[in-house]
C-alpha cells in the first residue's frame, strides 16, 4: 500500500484527532499539526513515520518468535485487542491490569496453575464432594481468576515485548515492563509522555475506528514476520 493510500485509511478512521490542548503532554507537541475549537490535530504523516517504525520491530519480534503481551483494558480497546492476541494466539490482558504481572511473574504463574487446575477438576466432577456452599465459593473464586488471568493462561514465562493501548491508562504495566527491560509499543494519545514507551504510535488511542485500524496493521505485520515476510 503506498504512503498516501494510508494516510488516506488513517484519516478515514481518525486517528488524527487528539484530546484538548489542555491535556497535552509536552513531549507531543513536535506531532501536533494544529489546534482546532481547542481540539489538538495530530500531524498523522508523523505518526505514520513512527507507526512504521514500530511495524517493523513488530515484524521483528514475530521472525524471532517472540511473544507480545497485548494490554488494553479501556472500554473502547478491550475488545479489538483480545481479538487481536486470539489470531496470534498471543496472551492479552483486556479486564484489569494485576500488579506484578510481570515483576512477579512466578506468583501469577501460581494463580494461573490454580485456575487451570480448577477447571480440570470441575470437568471431571472432583468438587462434587464439596458442600454446596463450598462449591459456590469456589466458583466465585474461578469467576474472578477468569476474569484477571483468562488472557494469560497460555504462556509458562515473562513476555518478550508489550504493546499497549493507552500507556497512560496503563502506566503500571509500562512501568514493570520498564523494570524487566520488555520493549514497549503503544499506541498513545496527545495526553501521554512518549518518551516513556519506545515504540510509540501517537494517534487517537480513544476511538474504536482509530484503535480497531492500527490493531489490524499489527496484526499483519506480525503474521507477515512470522512467516518470514517483511513487506
Amino acid at each position: 500500500m503506498s504512503t498516501q493510500n494510508l494516510l488516506e485509511e488513517m484519516f478515514k478512521a481518525g486517528v488524527h484527532y487528539g484530546y484538548s490542548k489542555s491535556r497535552r503532554h509536552p513531549s507531543v507537541s513536535p506531532f501536533i499539526f494544529t489546534t482546532k475549537n481547542g481540539v489538538d490535530i495530530i500531524n498523522i504523516e508523523k505518526t505514520n513515520e513512527l507507526f512504521e517504525k514500530a511495524i517493523e520491530a513488530v515484524s521483528k519480534f514475530a521472525a524471532s518468535g517472540k511473544t507480545i503481551l497485548f494490554i488494553g483494558t479501556k472500554p473502547e480497546a478491550r475488545q479489538q485487542i483480545i481479538e487481536t492476541a486470539l489470531a496470534l494466539n498471543m496472551p492479552y490482558v483486556g479486564e484489569r491490569w494485576v500488579g506484578g504481572s510481570l515483576t512477579n511473574f512466578p506468583e501469577i504463574k501460581k494463580r494461573i496453575i490454580k485456575l487451570l487446575d480448577l477447571r480440570d477438576k470441575k470437568e471431571k466432577g472432583e468438587l462434587e464432594k464439596y458442600t454446596k456452599k463450598e462449591r459456590l465459593l469456589i466458583d466465585k473464586e474461578m469467576e474472578d481468576m477468569t476474569k484477571n488471568f483468562q488472557g494469560l493462561t497460555g504462556i509458562t514465562r515473562i513476555p518478550d515485548a508489550i504493546f499497549v493501548i493507552d500507556p497512560k491508562k496503563e502506566h503500571i504495566a509500562v512501568t514493570e515492563a520498564q523494570k524487566m527491560n520488555l520493549p514497549v509499543v503503544a499506541l498513545l494519545n496527545t495526553d501521554c509522555n512518549l518518551k516513556q514507551v519506545e515504540y510509540p504510535i501517537i494517534a487517537n488511542d480513544a476511538s474504536v475506528s482509530s484503535i480497531t485500524f492500527f490493531l489490524s496493521k499489527v496484526k499483519e505485520a506480525y503474521t507477515r514476520g512470522s512467516n518470514g515476510l517483511t513487506k
